[in-house]
Order: C-alpha cells, then sequence, then structure tokens
C-alpha cells in the first residue's frame, strides 16, 4: 500500500518545478497556495476562524493581488476589514478580480487599484483613493516586492539594483508618510520584510538588501510615532508558496525551495500573522519583526 502525498501543510510536501515570468500569475500556480485555510492539529487544514478582530477597520493592502497580500486581504474580511489592494497595471488584474471575489464573499468591500508605486506621485493617489473611497485608513500593509535571482555582484545589473530599491524601500517611505497623516490612535503599519534580511541571502543580493532597509525603516518609524499610539511593526516571511517563486527562481531554488519546518509556508499562514500585528492582540508589540519562517533561527 502506497503512503499518501503529504498535503500543502505536512512537511515533505513540495512545490513541482515550474517557472513563469515576472511577475507571476497566481492563476497559473500548481497547486493554488492556500489563501482561507490554515493547518490543523493532525496535520490537515481547516477554513481560518473570524472573530471580528478588526470590524469596521479600513487597510490598504500594496500588491494585494495574489500571495501574502491576497491572502492578507481575506483573513482581514473574515475579520471585518474593508480593504484598498493595489495591482501593477495590465500584469495582475485577474489576480485582483480574484482577490476582490474573495473579500466580497465575507461581506466586505475591496476596491482595487492598478499603480506602480516606482512613481512617487502614484503613493499619493493610492493614499487619496483610499480616503475617497474607504473614508479613513486604520492599517497599512506594506506587501509589494520585486525580486530576480543573480549569483555574484558582478552579474547583477546596476539597473536591477536601482529598480529593486525603487520598488522594495522608496515607496514604504512615500506611502507611509502619505499615509499618516490620515491615521490616528489605534492605527497600525505593517511592512513586510524578509528572512533574508538576517541570513544574507547571496543569491537575491539587491532583494535582500531592501528588506534589511526595510527592518530598519520599521525600527525607526516605529520610535517616531508609538508615543501617539500608532504602532508599526513588520514581517519576516521565509520560503513561501506564492507566483513571486517560479516567477523569479531558477529551477534549482524551486527545487530546495523549502524551510526547516520540512515545506514551504502558504500565504495564509502569513497572513495570520499580519492580522495579528493590525489587531488590538499585538496592543504591546512596536518597532518589532515576526519572523514566520518556518523555523530558521535568526538574531534581531
Amino acid at each position: 500500500m502506497s503512503e499518501s502525498k503529504p498535503n500543502q501543510f505536512q512537511p515533505g510536501w513540495k512545490p513541482p518545478v515550474q517557472q513563469q515570468a515576472p511577475p507571476g500569475d497566481q492563476r497559473k500556480l500548481d497547486p493554488q497556495p492556500s489563501t482561507e485555510d490554515v493547518p490543523d492539529e493532525k496535520g490537515g487544514w481547516r477554513a481560518y476562524q473570524g472573530s471580528g478582530k478588526l470590524k469596521g477597520k479600513r487597510a490598504i493592502i500594496t500588491g494585494g493581488d495574489s500571495g501574502i497580500g491576497r491572502a492578507t486581504a481575506t483573513l482581514f474580511a473574515m475579520e471585518g476589514a474593508d480593504s484598498l489592494i493595489t495591482y501593477l497595471p495590465d500584469l495582475e488584474e485577474q489576480d485582483a478580480e480574484d482577490t476582490k471575489k474573495l473579500v466580497e464573499k465575507y461581506g466586505r468591500k475591496c476596491h482595487t487599484l492598478a499603480v506602480n508605486l516606482k512613481d512617487k506621485n502614484n503613493c499619493k493617489k493610492l493614499v487619496d483613493e483610499a480616503i475617497k473611497q474607504m473614508g479613513g485608513i486604520d492599517i497599512l500593509f506594506n506587501n509589494h516586492a520585486y525580486q530576480m535571482m543573480v549569483h555574484d555582484i558582478k552579474d547583477l545589473p546596476e539597473e536591477q539594483w536601482v529598480h529593486t530599491f525603487d520598488t522594495n524601500i522608496h515607496p514604504f517611505f512615500y506611502v507611509s508618510k502619505y499615509a499618516l497623516a490620515h491615521m490616528e490612535r489605534g492605527s497600525t503599519i505593517i511592512n513586510d520584510a524578509s528572512v533574508n534580511a538576517y541570513v544574507g541571502r547571496p543569491d537575491l543580493l539587491d532583494y535582500t538588501s531592501t528588506k534589511g532597509a526595510i527592518v530598519a525603516f520599521t525600527r525607526g518609524l516605529s520610535n517616531q510615532f508609538v508615543h501617539k499610539g500608532i504602532r508599526v511593526n513588520a514581517i519576516a516571511p521565509g520560503p513561501v508558496w506564492t507566483p513571486l517563486a517560479p516567477a523569479t527562481m531558477d529551477e534549482g531554488a524551486i527545487e530546495g525551495f523549502s524551510a526547516p519546518m520540512g515545506r514551504p509556508s502558504q500565504p495564509s499562514e502569513i497572513a495570520t500573522c499580519v492580522v495579528f500585528l493590525a489587531s488590538t492582540d499585538s496592543s504591546s508589540i512596536s518597532g518589532q519583526t515576526i519572523h514566520c519562517n518556518g523555523g530558521v533561527i535568526v538574531n534581531g
């Protein structure tokens, strides 16, 4: 009798080797990532159970079309929050529409905005649109990112270095600056960093560098606003099964796409950490980074 294959939440699960053109398309992932389910105590999975932790809250989620952004918008909806999500024009519209349908399935609103946040004027446009559509901003999840594997600094195009910084860190500054003008005591900002900032991944030098900047940005911004009752934290995911992986990593990296837990994480598992940081469950936490990385032990 053959053993059954492990599911996506069990040790030993590996995604089939596959590649896509960047920025990636969640509809083409095989298998589909988990957006609404979380592990249970018996090695299976169950639907995430909302409890109204974010009832009536209004959230901006950058890169909300797929992966961690989609799962976060969905879990936010389960907890009672509306969202405005961003996606890249002409590239991620179908994924964004799928996110919108998931949010609406749970009775909340999901506004979508096609925008490239490399332009600081678009960062201002995003905040203005959030105020127009939702009347305020209670939660900001700076989530979007770009990466592309290059194994040696001599082969890393200078244009890619600039593009990665213009995508991954500069918009976090601009969107936060513009959003904070509308955020009141009790509001929260969550920034998406990475385990790579702590382990120093060599084949993602530019990406890793921006994630280190995000950790430092989180700490500094928290120290500016914690006394005003606005908390700023970060998450540092490890390998997560999202479109970013097959769209930016080579076959060897996909073959080894795992963590000490014996599998990559699912987007829904990372989104639970974002819910925690967005809610009053984390009321005494600010300036910190949650290491949802599948068991990698890091300092800081």
